[in-house]
């Protein structure tokens, strides 16, 4: 089921992703510092450096790649390379079971899969916004993650996400779990098409 999961994260983001334009891979993201190129090139290389993880990698050597180009000439290619690489290793034997040295604590490849998994949908709507799409996402996945949250980000670190900007009396559970994820989906972003 958390592997099915992940599959319909990295599917939406896959949607937005193939209708990038030719001109779009330098348009803004809601990410910091972030354009549509390194927002994708996030997804794909962290694919990667969590398969990484699962064989053995450090949180050292996952930190050391995490901007590394995944994308080469085509990037839609490689992202889902990445996913069917990513959605392999977890169905690995005993996968989910194992401990990776996650850069924000130590965690089952279980939570692992969970974090990937809630990563790979809160940036579907990073990159939507980014593209003027639409941005609703996966109704399943957002009451999930919602209901979920506590346990899957349970003990990591302080400042795994932004500051979330105040709470909206009435939002909808999508806009409340993105204000926990430090998105403000209040700001104008680029007309939906």
């Amino acid at each position: 089921m958390l592997l099915d999961r992940f599959l319909l994260a990295s599917r939406g983001f896959g949607h937005h992703l193939r209708a990038v334009a030719p001109d779009g891979w330098h348009a803004p993201t809601p990410c910091p510092g972030w354009d549509v190129r390194a927002l994708v090139n996030h997804m794909t290389r962290g694919n990667l450096n969590y398969i990484g993880l699962l064989h053995g990698a450090t949180r050292e050597e996952f930190l050391a790649l995490r901007d590394e180009d995944a994308l080469g000439d085509d990037p839609v290619a490689a992202y889902t390379a990445s996913v069917h690489a990513c959605a392999a290793a977890f169905a690995e034997e005993g996968a989910l079971d194992r401990v990776v040295d996650y850069p924000l604590g130590k965690l089952t490849g279980r939570r692992a899969l969970a974090v990937r998994t809630t990563d790979s949908t809160v940036h579907t709507w990073d990159l939507a916004r980014a593209l003027g799409a639409a941005e609703t996402l996966d109704p399943g996945l957002v009451a999930w993650i919602d209901e979920d949250y506590d346990a899957i980000f349970a003990g990591l670190g302080p400042g795994v996400f932004a500051e979330p900007p105040p709470a909206v009396p009435g939002a909808s559970r999508q806009d409340r779990l993105l204000t926990r994820f430090g998105r403000d989906p209040r700001r104008a972003g680029r007309p939906a098409r």
